[in-house]
């Protein structure tokens, strides 16, 4: 009887005391408490998930130590890039336009495109700190879509430029900008081709200078004047245009060219193009060994100025231009760009090839008419 008495008791025993936990948690019993009693246990235990750092993942891309975000690069670029609000007048129509440009100088020097301040009355250039600034026009080319605008500020976090000729087709790249008025809407994607001319993009001057860079990175009215950048963070074109129709075809103009316009625009305000007076064309194959070149590199003159700088020094019909003052000729584009820019006035060595033998001239450059660019 004793053994069974005392299971009795202890089984009465732990229903008085469930019931009495019940009646302090106020779920069970005639009442309950008005003020919770303290609880004196501490803090729960951290679950293992949390008490330790997550297990690093894999990169997007594991060469370099690439980061796994993009978050890094937009939060170091932001600041330096700009929203561009203009007032446009042409002729007796007037309007707004926007776009976006981005510091390069910490003096208030800014890059954008033509295009964005074409016309423009009034410009005004909005940081993501909230200032509003009034921007004037320092240096623009409508041949190459480039423009230099200037704040007055001093201070301002900037982007550093970098090297376009080193970005690879595949790399990743990073476009800020205000397209349709979406202020520092942030796009990533790779870059897709390079050397793109104006027979890739429409709607272009047809005497502008063109050696876009492609990407798949969303750009769109608005973007125009905005970096792209690389996975450092450096400025490797500027967005400038889009292909009408099409998804996720976006053209900038590398850095490498801007860098080259930058001294002239900054000086002059404009560009004053100088000419080598020559017409030249892709070497075609089937005239390659007639011509010399099987290997066909350079391009070909097709005629020559009369009494031009080219004619003056005895370049003919039928050479083939290798390089330009130092500067590799791959294509005609290539060599109309070094030509225009590189001075009236000045002399530069000019390398062809005539039936197989390498020669060498002087070239004394001209200014080339506006009419004829």
């Amino acid at each position: 009887v004793g053994p069974v008495v005392g299971v009795l008791f202890g089984a009465l025993l732990l229903v008085i005391l469930t019931l009495a936990g019940c009646e302090k948690l106020g779920i069970g019993g005639a009442s309950s408490k008005t003020s919770e009693p303290q609880d004196d246990r501490g803090p729960p235990p951290i679950p293992s998930v949390l008490a330790k750092p997550a297990e690093p993942r894999a990169p997007l891309v594991d060469a370099g130590g690439r980061p796994i975000s993009f978050a890094p690069i937009v939060q170091a670029s932001d600041a330096s890039v700009a929203t561009v609000r203009t007032v446009v007048r042409e002729g007796n129509r007037r309007g707004d336009g926007f776009g976006t440009a981005f510091v390069y100088d910490p003096d208030g020097f800014l890059l954008t495109n033509h295009h964005v301040i074409d016309h423009a009355i009034d410009i005004t250039v909005g940081f993501t700190d909230g200032r509003q600034m009034p921007a004037k026009v320092v240096g623009s080319d409508r041949r190459t879509d480039v423009a230099v605008i200037k704040v007055e500020a001093t201070g301002l976090p900037v982007l550093p430029l970098g090297d376009s000729d080193k970005i690879a087709v595949g790399d990743w790249v990073v476009a800020i900008g205000n397209p349709f008025g979406l202020a520092h809407t942030v796009s990533a994607g790779i870059l897709s081709a390079k050397g793109r001319t104006d027979r890739d993009v429409q709607g272009l001057d047809p005497a502008g200078y063109f050696n876009f860079l492609q990407t798949d990175a969303s750009i769109n009215p608005g973007n125009s004047g905005g970096p792209l950048l690389n996975l450092s963070g450096e400025v490797v074109g500027i967005n400038t245009a889009i292909r009408a129709n099409a998804n996720s075809i976006g053209f900038a103009i590398p850095i490498n060219m801007v860098k080259q316009l930058l001294p002239l625009l900054l000086r002059d305000g404009k560009i004053r193009r100088s000419a080598i007076g020559v017409v030249v064309a892709q070497l075609p194959r089937d005239q390659a060994s007639r011509l010399g070149s099987p290997n066909l590199k350079g391009v070909w003159v097709k005629a020559v100025q009369g009494a031009g700088p080219a004619a003056s020094a005895g370049i003919e019909v039928d050479d083939v231009i290798v390089s330009f003052d130092g500067n590799p000729v791959e294509d005609p584009n290539a060599l109309r760009f070094f030509a225009s820019i590189f001075g009236v006035g000045r002399t530069a060595t000019v390398k062809v090839s005539r039936g197989g033998k390498d020669l060498e001239f002087k070239v004394t450059l001209s200014e080339l008419p506006e009419q004829d660019e």
